[in-house]
């Protein structure tokens, strides 16, 4: 799905008007060009903030509302440090269009080819993000533009909404990342950007200095902005952030789109500690992405997690886990280790799951040492079946499954009982 740099159309020249249309292919070649020609010049007007050739490629008959927010699009990112900002087009991928009597002046013609757009934040992505546009040109008379960006939606094809999508963006960078927000946030962008260099290196202390070590954090202020930067399966309620990224090659350790994106409700009450503990957790994800796959189990992603955004916070550990604590007082140890059943529940049970992994790193920690956990992290983290997982902790800990969590059990008697 992730293209890298978009392809440089071949230069030709424009077929004269009395050429077009002479031909299905004379006119589709000159349709592609031209619309290669306008993507271009949009993309370095975004670039350079010249507003007026910006709206040169939006259709003047468009709705005013679409007029209005390509406008503000060119004002709301004047504030982010953008390393890169192009569109590809792929005429060969295209959807029927609408109906032209749908929209509020018919074109003579209408298109709706793939376009891609690649853009990089200056200071933290290293891969440029990839993110399909639902755009839908129309031709006037020998002119192309951009009429539309949610007219495809019924034919599965959105437009990709950024924060900028949503106001005026405000950026501040630091000098391991970079964090964005709007007004409405700006005391918790300040916060977040104040912590997130110390952040960045008490995770890189743990895990090691082979990532990136640049953080995108993004500070939504809208339910919807946060909604459309973390996809619409994700449950919001109860998370204070959430790590995301986009395409990952665990071989060649490629990771696309990587951000922290904060949920403003939860995150802005937090105490710097706690907001501190927040940041380092989802960090760690993104430091750790490139060596996980997907079914690693739950327990030790959020676990290990866990462990570096409370090391070093100074939180008692009887303040981490209370839940567990109660339970393990009156129920006795956990009989297993949390499954990955147990991290898509709600409430007091959700809590726990997570206390109780926490625990079980701290108790691995303790035992054998932060660095060969991180080794063991590493191995689990890359296995898809809870089999490979259990081998990789036998061959650090000696004991098998079973045996694992019984003296992790009698670690919890010890430290909480």
């Amino acid at each position: 799905m992730m293209a890298w740099t978009p392809v440089p159309p071949r230069e030709q020249a424009v077929d004269p008007p009395e050429r077009r249309g002479r031909g299905g292919r004379i006119a589709a070649t000159s349709r592609q060009h031209d619309i290669t020609v306008l993507l271009r010049r949009r993309a370095e007007a975004l670039r350079t903030g010249d507003e007026a050739a910006f709206m040169t490629s939006v259709d003047p008959k468009a709705s005013s509302r679409f007029q209005h927010r390509q406008r503000m699009l060119v004002r709301n990112l004047t504030e982010v440090p953008l390393a890169k900002w192009t569109y590809r087009l792929e005429a060969a991928s295209t959807v029927p269009p609408p109906d032209p009597e749908t929209l509020p002046a018919p074109p003579d013609e209408l298109w709706a080819p793939r376009v891609t757009l690649n853009y990089a934040l200056a200071g933290v992505d290293t891969v440029p993000v990839t993110r399909v546009m639902g755009y839908l040109f129309a031709r006037r008379g020998d002119s192309w533009y951009l009429t539309s960006d949610t007219a495809l939606r019924s034919r599965g094809r959105s437009t990709w909404r950024g924060p900028w999508d949503h106001g005026m963006v405000r950026a501040v960078p630091t000098e391991s990342g970079l964090v964005l927000g709007h007004d409405s946030n700006r005391e918790l962008v300040d916060r977040v950007a104040g912590m997130l260099d110390e952040s960045i290196a008490a995770v890189t202390e743990v895990w090691g200095t082979e990532w990136s070590r640049r953080i995108g954090v993004v500070v939504p202020g809208s339910r919807a902005e946060l909604r459309a930067l973390v996809g619409p399966s994700f449950g919001l309620d109860g998370i204070a952030a959430v790590a995301v990224t986009d395409e990952v090659d665990t071989t060649t350790g490629r990771v696309e789109g990587a951000r922290v994106i904060l949920n403003t409700r939860m995150a802005g009450p937090l105490s710097d500690t706690a907001l501190r503990v927040v940041l380092k957790h989802e960090i760690l994800h993104i430091a750790a992405r490139a060596d996980t796959v997907g079914g690693a189990p739950m327990w030790m992603l959020e676990g290990f997690a866990d462990y570096v955004g409370y090391r070093g916070s100074g939180i008692p550990p009887e303040r981490i886990v209370p839940d567990l604590i109660r339970r393990l007082r009156t129920e006795g140890p956990p009989t297993a280790l949390p499954s990955d059943r147990d991290f898509r529940r709600s409430g007091n049970r959700l809590d726990v799951s997570y206390q109780q992994s926490w625990s079980v790193v701290r108790f691995l920690v303790q035992e054998w040492g932060e660095q060969r956990v991180v080794e063991l992290y590493r191995r689990i983290a890359g296995s898809r079946s809870s089999e490979k997982a259990a081998e990789a902790l036998h061959d650090m800990t000696g004991m098998t499954r079973a045996e694992f969590v019984d003296n992790w059990g009698r670690y919890l008697r010890r430290t909480f009982g």
